[in-house]
């Protein structure tokens, strides 16, 4: 905090998205996630885990986080869910809400949005983090998928809705479009 650029990660990173890789869809984990890449979609962790996500200054992601612990020093368009602690580097720019227990933010980072402190007290007194997802996760029981998964699932409406967008139109423009939508109520 406060500029101490030697400071030590404490974290483990089990999981890296590479600078040459791009995730097109939800990404649920658990323990360290690293972001060098570019994630469009959610990130979502358990509330009750000690999971982080770390988003370098290469990283880019297009879609909701909820998770315990998160690290910005990329680019961030969607909201933050932070039910532990959320730190902002100085090269950090978030296009969404903040929704968060602990933050810390250092002098460069950019936020436009709101930041909201709903996370407060106890963890079994907080409200839960929201979890969306364009599909749900199928099930595993013992090396074998429980749930019928359909393999020509029919995209949601939000999918269609970015195909129906005009030719050159970026995930980030269906992002703050929907962000549009949902403030005034109007559709774009």
């Amino acid at each position: 905090m406060f500029g101490n650029k030697s400071k030590p990660s404490t974290h483990h990173f089990d999981t890296l998205v590479s600078g040459k890789a791009e995730i097109v869809g939800d990404l649920h984990f658990s323990g360290g996630l690293h972001i060098d890449g570019k994630v469009f979609g959610n990130i979502v962790a358990d509330d009750d885990s000690k999971a982080v996500v770390r988003i370098s200054e290469k990283g880019v992601v297009v879609g909701e986080i909820s998770a315990p612990h998160v690290i910005v020093n990329g680019q961030v368009s969607g909201d933050i869910h932070s039910c532990e602690h959320i730190e902002l580097a100085s090269r950090a720019a978030v296009n969404g809400n903040i929704f968060y227990n602990m933050i810390e933010m250092v002098m460069g980072s950019q936020v436009s949005g709101n930041l909201m402190h709903r996370y407060r007290g106890k963890p079994e007194n907080r409200p839960a983090m929201p979890k969306n997802v364009t599909h749900e996760k199928p099930e595993f029981d013992e090396g074998s998928i429980s749930k019928e998964v359909d393999t020509k699932a029919k995209p949601s409406a939000e999918v269609k809705a970015a195909a129906n967008k005009p030719a050159g139109a970026t995930p980030v423009a269906a992002v703050q479009d929907k962000k549009a939508e949902a403030t005034t109520g109007n559709k774009a």
